[in-house]
């Protein structure tokens, strides 16, 4: 099926280009990290499991993971108002700030492999990711 190949290559070379820039800006933060806050600057404050979910990561892993950004002032821990027992995770100006020097890091990085391309072929990416971006748009967890 050439819709499914066609998928997956853009999903495959979007991977490619992310361990790419990892390994170019010589980044030590899991990716894990980055996605974390990423998701809580797009879909706010989260309980750890759903966060954990999104993240792709487990529940012990994300605990760690918060642990570690949570030390870092990366993002802020607080007890869930209806579950003493249950943490959300938010995203500190502190956090907000480092994801965006990451994420202007990791343009940085990856312009100049695409500084042949002719106009035509920026905007053909432009629109692809529009479509991305309105695809991924639902992403939630269901409880």
């Amino acid at each position: 099926m050439q819709q499914t190949d066609d998928l997956l290559r853009l999903l495959l070379g979007a991977h490619a280009l992310t361990r790419i820039a990892s390994l170019e800006t010589k980044s030590d933060a899991p990716a894990a990290q980055w996605r974390t806050l990423a998701l809580l600057r797009d879909h706010g404050p989260q309980r750890l499991g759903d966060l954990a979910t999104l993240s792709r990561v487990t529940q012990p892993g994300m605990t760690r993971l918060a642990t570690q950004m949570a030390d870092a002032g990366l993002i802020a821990r607080s007890a869930d108002a209806h579950d003493s027992r249950v943490s959300i995770l938010s995203l500190t100006p502190a956090g907000a700030a480092a994801l965006d020097a990451w994420l202007t890091l990791l343009g940085e990085t990856l312009a100049p492999r695409f500084d042949a391309l002719g106009e035509e072929d920026r905007a053909v990416l432009r629109r692809a990711a529009d479509i991305l971006t309105a695809v991924a748009a639902p992403l939630a967890v269901t409880r």
